[in-house]
Parts: structure tokens; sequence; C-alpha cells
């Protein structure tokens, strides 16, 4: 498994590295997005520079996967960005889909393995009973009587 975790690792690291930085260095060619929707969502992005802040983050989580010590930390900055992959893809572009599902599988293949670093997201936090200030008002009342 540690073997299978270093190659996803590195897969999605190199994705994320290459195609956030064609953001910036334009060295692949972008296809004209298809019409209805997804063009607009596409033009919106470029227009309002948004896609820099996309491009960013998708490079500085693939770098900290490539890094391989702050996976965790590149997981978390990656996790929004590929929702907003597969969300595209599904719902505007369904061309890409298919790209989008196996970064989504290197993803929660990568979750899994480091689960133990995600799991204070999802544990339940236990009551915390109030003993001292139940104990401050009982020794309150008893002394008032």
């Amino acid at each position: 498994m540690k073997i299978a975790t270093i190659i996803a690792r590195s897969l999605l690291g190199l994705i994320f590295v290459v195609f956030g930085s064609n953001v910036f260095l334009h060295f692949i060619p972008m296809p004209p997005p298809p019409e209805g929707p997804a063009r607009e969502f596409m033009a919106a992005l470029f227009m309002s520079h948004y896609l820099y802040v996309i491009g960013g983050l998708e490079v500085a989580g693939g770098l900290l996967l490539l890094a391989g010590r702050w996976v965790p930390l590149g997981l978390t900055l990656l996790g929004p960005v590929i929702v907003n992959i597969l969300c595209f893809h599904a719902l505007m572009a369904p061309a890409g889909l298919p790209m989008a599902i196996v970064v989504s599988v290197l993803a929660m293949f990568l979750l899994w393995r480091y689960r133990e670093n995600f799991a204070g997201l999802v544990k339940s936090v236990p009551v915390r009973s109030d003993v001292r200030g139940q104990q401050i008002a009982a020794r309150t009342v008893a002394a008032s009587s």
C-alpha cells in the first residue's frame, strides 16, 4: 500500500503542478470551452482573474503532495478545487468527466491513506458537563440556608 500511496501522491501532485502552472505560463494550449454555461463560467473565471487564485492553489497543493511532507495540507488545499472540477465536468462539460473522476479517485484514495490526519473533522465532540459550576451552585445554596 505504501507504493500505491507514493504513486497516487506523485500522480496527483504532477497533475496539479502541471495544469496549475499552465494557468500562468500557457505552455499547453487551451481548447475553446463548449457552448452554453461552461463558456460563461470560464469567461467569468478569466475576466475576474479568479483563475489565477485557482492556479496558485493547484500549484501549491501539488507541490505539497510531491514534497510528501505536508500531504494533508496539500489535500486540504486541493479538496475544494477537485470538487469544483468534478462538478464543472459533471454539470457543464461532460467531455472532461473521465479525467475528473480519475483525479477524484486518486484524491479519495489519499484521503483514506491519511485519514488519521483528518479524523478530528468527523469525530463527535462529547458534551462537557459543567460539574464545577454545579458544585459552586450547590455550595452557595447550602451556605445560604
